[in-house]
């Protein structure tokens, strides 16, 4: 009999020899794992997380830093006399914030009137009130938020749980990101990216507005050649074309991992569609969200999608508020008065709205949600009503699964400049997020280019003071 062709030479046989070319790139891609590398290490206590990004740096001092000081102080010229790196003017008089602040719930948390709705769940949260970074540029800022690091490269903290863990379900993505309709967050998609893991742990990109959310999952109907009959065939053909390729290859696992993608693909041709139909909720839950109103719409969508995804099975799920650029994020240079409130409208009642539903249908007991940022900014004004990048101090939430409720760690000074107590990096965050999944973060590690590197890098410890 003769040998079968080999699936190299059916692409050089046709196409002029593109196909081959396009099966050149497949093979040279990083493999896909299907299972996690790491046993639990402990107990864990969380099993899924959506975390909420908010893009651009949000003013501390006018949500959740409440500082009197501020006010007693508003247009005194005490900041620094020569531009700090990284800000994008010299420093103004200082300012206070133009929001209301007071007490709420049984641990009497300071929460800006622009936050009605985060102000009535603060006694089921833990509030790092600390956080530090080593920039006040919004590149490396996001990039070290979400990897460890300032620089391109390396993965981001999706995809070392991905790595790690794996997935809960065999049908959807381990870690999706649902950007912001207007466009994606700084860096682009290197936000997502998987760095040195292998390709499959990288962030899954859904655009939850799209009339399609993920392009090409399904063919365009006019193709009429792509029915189920031919998908039979083809596939019969692939498999057997897999099988001679595995035989002649036998210390390559390449194909293998690229084959398990597309199956996963051709499961979510299945799933994706039932997760993403939103008219299956009920009006009550899509008015919650806010889905009726403009302003809230297009997060509170997102919010909604998040918790059937992870209801669903995915592992991690990022939510991101605002795109890159000047307008229409928590970048508010210009006016604090004017640019922050409508931000703050946007995502306040959706992420109320996800709380309680989460809770309500007990996927708290191993949910964890976590509200961040890149970075915070001054106290002092740029121009007259804008505030600028700081790196010195902001605030993080966490929510849910093994989260000591009505918490907060960590203090900023009396201006809301700089850390000075408990001061949290993201490193420290990573560790107890990590802890949380039953890892611990000094032991998850990859040699890569002679370095065993971890997503806390040489740094971090679990910030127990948080967890119940």
């Amino acid at each position: 009999m003769k040998p079968l062709t080999s699936r190299r030479q059916v692409l050089l046989q046709s196409g002029g020899g593109f196909g081959a070319l396009a099966l050149a790139g497949m093979l040279q891609s990083p493999g896909l794992a299907q299972h996690g590398v790491a046993s639990v290490h402990h107990t864990p206590k969380v099993k899924r997380i959506i975390q909420l990004f908010m893009t651009g740096g949000a003013s501390p001092m006018d949500l959740f830093d409440f500082k009197p000081e501020l006010e007693r102080l508003h247009g005194q010229m005490l900041g620094p006399k020569e531009k700090p790196e990284g800000f994008t003017a010299p420093a103004g008089a200082l300012m206070k914030s133009p929001y209301r602040f007071s007490q709420h719930g049984q641990s009497g948390r300071w929460v800006s009137e622009l936050f009605p709705k985060q102000a009535e769940l603060v006694d089921q949260m833990a509030f790092l009130m600390a956080m530090t970074t080593k920039t006040n540029v919004h590149g490396p800022g996001t990039y070290m938020m979400n990897s460890g690091f300032l620089l391109p490269g390396f993965p981001c903290m999706g995809a070392w749980i991905s790595y790690a863990l794996g997935s809960l379900t065999d049908n959807l993505p381990t870690f999706v990101v649902l950007p912001d309709a207007r466009g994606l967050p700084y860096n682009q998609q290197g936000c997502f990216s998987a760095g040195f893991l292998p390709s499959v742990h990288e962030g899954v990109v859904l655009q939850a507005n799209a009339k399609v959310p993920i392009p090409d999952l399904v063919p365009d109907s006019k193709y009429s050649f792509a029915n189920g009959d031919a998908d039979r065939e083809g596939l019969g053909l692939l498999q057997m074309l897999n099988k001679q390729h595995s035989q002649t290859h036998p210390g390559d696992s390449r194909l293998e991992a690229r084959i398990a993608s597309y199956e996963l693909a051709a499961k979510m041709q299945l799933s994706a569609p039932e997760a993403f139909d939103l008219s299956k909720e009920t009006q009550q839950t899509h008015t919650d969200y806010g889905l009726s109103e403009p302003s809230t719409d297009d997060f509170g969508r997102r919010c909604l999608l998040a918790r059937r995804l992870v209801e669903r099975g995915v592992r991690f799920v990022q939510v991101w508020s605002g795109p890159q650029g000047a307008t229409n994020n928590w970048d508010n240079h210009g006016n604090i008065q004017t640019e922050l409130p409508p931000m703050a409208k946007s995502v306040d009642q959706p992420i109320a709205a996800l709380l309680k539903d989460l809770k309500a249908r007990g996927l708290d007991s191993d949910t964890l949600v976590i509200w961040t940022t890149e970075f915070g900014r001054t106290p002092f004004a740029q121009g007259s009503l804008g505030r600028d990048h700081n790196g010195g101090s902001f605030v993080t939430w966490l929510w849910g699964a093994g989260v000591k409720p009505g918490v907060a760690y960590g203090k900023s000074d009396d201006w809301g400049y700089q850390a000075v107590e408990n001061k949290t990096w993201c490193y420290d965050l990573h560790a107890t997020v990590l802890h949380l999944l039953g890892i611990d973060h000094l032991r998850l590690s990859v040699r890569q280019n002679g370095i065993d590197r971890r997503l806390t890098d040489v740094h971090g410890h679990v910030i127990h003071e948080i967890l119940s």
